[in-house]
């Protein structure tokens, strides 16, 4: 079954570009020129992942990221103006996945949202559906869903795996490069601070405990702490 993109980019050359490559690598894809046809694209359920530009003429592409974490946690990999680090650091903090910065290299594109979907298909492709505690949170597989004392915890499908990973490495130190290889699909590179805004959300969505339950091992990567 092949997985169905929806591409949100009002350049119509970058997105007829971006189209025709994807489609030759056997993605499904769906276009829209505009914030509100990507929007009901989105939420009508047309797709398995969103490339979504940040600059549209309508709304902007954050309001349109906003807008679908209030309602799915669809996979978002955001495209924004190389260099710009506050657009990329807003769309973090909204719910964005992954980035890709334009002018964007077609394969890098095509491998980022392969890491995303392969990241996504995980934890149905080893088949396990059974259940893990750690301290007051729980970890459903099957589901793809984490549980702080029986409330599922609002997360994007990255946030899920950077979690998921420490959690099952509880205790002990994982290196960034590890996290990033192992929860992102691709490595980590010198002033990538992708990782650290993933990082940062889940801690703000952990309840911001004092110690933290992510604690940052300087030079080294995060370890998970389980509270007492």
């Amino acid at each position: 079954m092949q997985n169905r993109v929806l591409l949100v980019e009002d350049d119509e050359e970058l997105r007829e570009l971006l189209s025709r490559y994807l489609t030759n690598q056997g993605f499904t894809v769906r276009e829209a020129a505009n914030g509100q046809d990507g929007l009901s694209l989105a939420l009508g359920q047309h797709c398995d992942l969103v490339v979504l530009d940040i600059m549209l003429p309508d709304i902007s592409g954050l309001e349109v990221l906003r807008q679908l974490r209030a309602k799915t946690h669809l996979p978002v990999v955001l495209l924004t103006a190389r260099g710009d680090e506050t657009d990329r650091i807003v769309g973090f903090e909204v719910g964005a996945d992954d980035y890709i910065p334009k002018p964007c290299n077609p394969r890098e594109l095509i491998a980022r949202l392969q890491a995303l979907l392969r990241r996504v298909a995980w934890d149905q492709e080893v088949g396990t559906d059974e259940s893990r505690a750690y301290g007051d949170l729980r970890v459903e597989p099957v589901h793809r869903r984490i549980y702080h004392n029986n409330v599922a915890l609002d997360l994007t499908a990255t946030e899920y795996e950077v979690l998921q990973v420490l959690l099952a490495h509880a205790g002990s130190v994982v290196r960034k490069t590890d996290l990033m290889q192992w929860a992102l699909g691709r490595r980590l590179e010198a002033y990538d601070r992708t990782l650290d805004m993933h990082i940062s959300n889940l801690r703000k969505k952990l309840g911001n405990d004092d110690p933290p339950r992510i604690e940052t091992v300087r030079g080294l990567g995060y370890s998970y702490r389980v509270p007492v």
